[in-house]
C-alpha cells in the first residue's frame, strides 16, 4: 500500500497542479500522511532545478502549516483523531517518552524531528498534547523544516538531477548526521563562551 502511495505522489510531479500537490502533501505529512514531501520536492527539483528554492519554500509553508494542525489535534482532538494517528504509527506506548523530550528540550524536540526522518508528525501532534508553548513550536519548525527542504534543494540545484539517488539512498544518515555536528556545535559555543 505504501508503494501505491509513493507512486500516487510522484505522479503529481508530471502534473500544472503539481506546486499544489507539494504543499498539500507537505501540509498532510505534517499531521497525518505517511509519505513525507521530499519525495515529490526531489522530483520537481530535478525536473526544473533553477525553481528548487521556490519548491522548498512551498513545501516548508505547508509543512509548518500542516504541523500546526497537527499541534491543534494533540490540544483538542487527541481522544479521537490524534490516538488513531498515534495508533497507526506505532507510538501510542511512546508518549510519555516523547512529553520528557518536551519536558527535557522543549524546541529541541522539536527541531529535532523537523529535521530527521522522526515521524514529525508524532511530535506535532504530541506538542499539542503537552501544551508546548505555540510561537516555539512554530519557530522551531519553520527553522528545522526549512532546513531540511532547503537543503534537500541546494543540493540538486548544485550539483544536478545526479544528486537525486544519493539523497533517496543515504538521507537518514545525512540528517543524522547534519544534527550531531549542529548539537557539537552548540556545545563547542556554550563551553567556549
Amino acid at each position: 500500500m505504501l508503494r501505491r502511495w509513493y507512486d500516487w505522489v510522484l505522479h503529481w510531479a508530471q502534473t500544472p497542479h503539481s506546486l499544489w500537490a507539494l504543499f498539500l502533501l507537505a501540509f498532510a505529512e505534517s499531521s497525518f500522511f505517511p509519505i513525507p514531501p521530499d519525495v515529490l520536492l526531489i522530483a520537481l527539483a530535478v525536473a526544473r532545478p533553477p525553481r528548487a528554492f521556490r519548491f522548498a519554500l512551498v513545501c516548508s509553508v505547508g509543512s509548518v502549516l500542516g504541523g500546526c494542525l497537527g499541534y491543534a489535534i494533540g490540544y483538542g482532538f487527541m481522544t479521537g483523531i490524534g490516538q488513531r494517528i498515534v495508533d497507526l504509527y506505532g507510538f501510542a506506548d511512546k508518549m510519555a517518552y516523547i512529553g520528557d523530550l518536551y519536558r527535557r528540550y522543549d524546541a529541541w524536540a522539536v527541531g529535532v524531528a523537523g529535521f530527521t526522518p522522526i515521524p514529525y508528525k508524532v511530535f506535532t501532534i504530541a506538542a499539542g498534547i503537552f501544551k508546548i508553548d505555540l510561537p516555539v513550536f512554530i519557530l522551531a519548525s519553520v527553522v528545522s523544516r526549512s532546513a531540511r527542504f532547503f537543503l534537500v534543494s541546494a543540493l540538486i540545484y548544485r550539483f544536478g538531477p545526479g544528486i537525486q539517488s544519493v539523497i533517496e539512498r543515504y538521507f537518514d544518515l545525512l540528517a543524522v548526521v547534519f544534527v550531531i555536528l549542529l548539537i557539537l556545535g552548540f556545545v563547542l559555543i556554550k563551553y567556549s563562551f
